[in-house]
């Protein structure tokens, strides 16, 4: 009897040593629970928000929706040494969130398929690989076209980012590698053929009216008045709207928003590829142009070399220099170039009113983070959306 008592009171004993104390507990369940997120984020599904109005009225400002990484295949991370669950920017600190000691190369794990037309699709801004510190939600691309390079970089302290922590972009894909894509007259047409009108898209009208619009019907069906002059309106109207508007007896012309062809405007206008010399393209008129593709082979010349320089000097890092209407790629001289990645034409529905790629051109493959899946919550001005609760992505941009 005491034998088996003394063991009892010894188990007892060592039991209560090896116990973990409470703070143990919780740092080993937040440690596990912050790996879990990691892995969840990284390769299964991220949450996303919706900041800005550029796919109004198919997404809007504020929907907090999922995205799929499995869709087209979770992309392992590029700079792997970064702060968990923090995207490029340390919050409240501010500064960087991710070291670039290690690097890995562009891979994709096995997907449920690839980026289709039409998809709303998550990437990372092509152009974002530059910021000014001082104002990072500027383009600075575009800034450098409007105010010149030797004032920006003069005024402001730039950063560089890797691709995987460029900011997050949400827009619809319009056009896969190899198809043809042109706009007239502010109408998509893809391969020759006119793309969907989706009904929450939006575009621009001016309406000349011979008396008051009917407010009731322009707030039920989402219409945004965006400057009013008299009996002339400016309106940004989603496409199942316009007959609504366009029916409306005081309503005497419906004149749609569009940039005439051959029009470029002001540098803070220019379309891609900014080259206004051969290229005079705007958001309304554009191309055609053949998307990328991966394999195929262009021929290049002193005309087409700004729709590929990009490409391939930054996308895919090679050597470029132009010596005399010559190319030299990596040192060798070179008449035609072969794409090793695929690329994608994005943009958004709020079509007057969206960064996209009529301003920065092609997507490449490997900025591609996942395709938009479902809207989880909503709110606006009058509180929770509650019929966008829950709803797939697909619904809710093309019902």
């Amino acid at each position: 009897m005491r034998l088996a008592f003394w063991r009892k009171e010894s188990t007892e004993k060592k039991k209560s040593k090896t116990k973990k104390p409470a703070w143990r507990e919780w740092l080993d369940a937040a440690v596990f629970a912050i790996v879990a997120a990691t892995i969840i984020r990284t390769f299964l599904i991220e949450a996303y928000t919706i900041p800005t109005g550029s796919m109004e009225g198919s997404l809007l400002v504020n929907d907090y929706l999922f995205v799929s990484k499995v869709s087209y295949g979770p992309r392992i991370p590029m700079t792997p040494l970064s702060v968990p669950l923090v995207h490029n920017v340390m919050p409240v600190t501010g500064g960087k969130s991710y070291s670039e000691a290690v690097k890995w190369d562009y891979k994709r794990l096995w997907g449920f398929g690839d980026v289709e037309r039409y998809d709303i699709v998550v990437f990372n801004f092509p152009e974002g690989d530059t910021i000014m510190l001082e104002q990072p939600e500027m383009d600075y691309y575009q800034a450098m076209r409007m105010a010149g390079r030797e004032q920006i970089h003069s005024r402001f302290t730039l950063e560089t980012r890797p691709v995987d922590k460029t900011d997050n972009y949400i827009k619809r894909c319009m056009a896969v590698p190899g198809d043809k894509i042109e706009i007239r007259d502010g109408i998509v047409f893809i391969n020759d053929q006119q793309a969907p009108l989706f009904p929450h898209a939006k575009t621009n009208y001016t309406i000349i009216a011979n008396g008051p619009l009917n407010q009731e019907l322009l707030e039920d069906n989402n219409v945004q008045v965006t400057n009013m002059s008299g009996n002339q309106y400016e309106l940004d109207i989603e496409n199942q709207a316009v007959p609504v508007v366009q029916k409306q007896p005081s309503v005497v012309r419906f004149i749609p928003g569009v940039m005439p062809k051959g029009m470029v405007g002001q540098p803070g206008e220019w379309t891609f590829p900014q080259d206004t010399a051969y290229y005079k393209w705007n958001v309304d008129n554009l191309g055609p142009l053949v998307i990328p593709k991966k394999g195929t082979t262009v021929q290049l010349t002193p005309q087409n070399i700004a729709l590929y320089r990009r490409i391939i000097d930054v996308y895919e890092e090679n050597d470029l220099q132009e010596r005399n209407g010559q190319f030299i790629i990596n040192g060798a001289p070179s008449s035609s170039y072969t794409f090793k990645m695929d690329y994608f034409w994005m943009m958004g529905d709020n079509r007057h009113n969206s960064l996209d790629s009529r301003f920065w051109g092609f997507v490449p493959e490997n900025h591609v983070v996942g395709k938009a899946w479902f809207v989880w919550l909503s709110y606006g001005e009058d509180g929770i959306r509650w019929r966008r609760l829950l709803r797939g992505v697909g619904a809710l941009s093309e019902n």
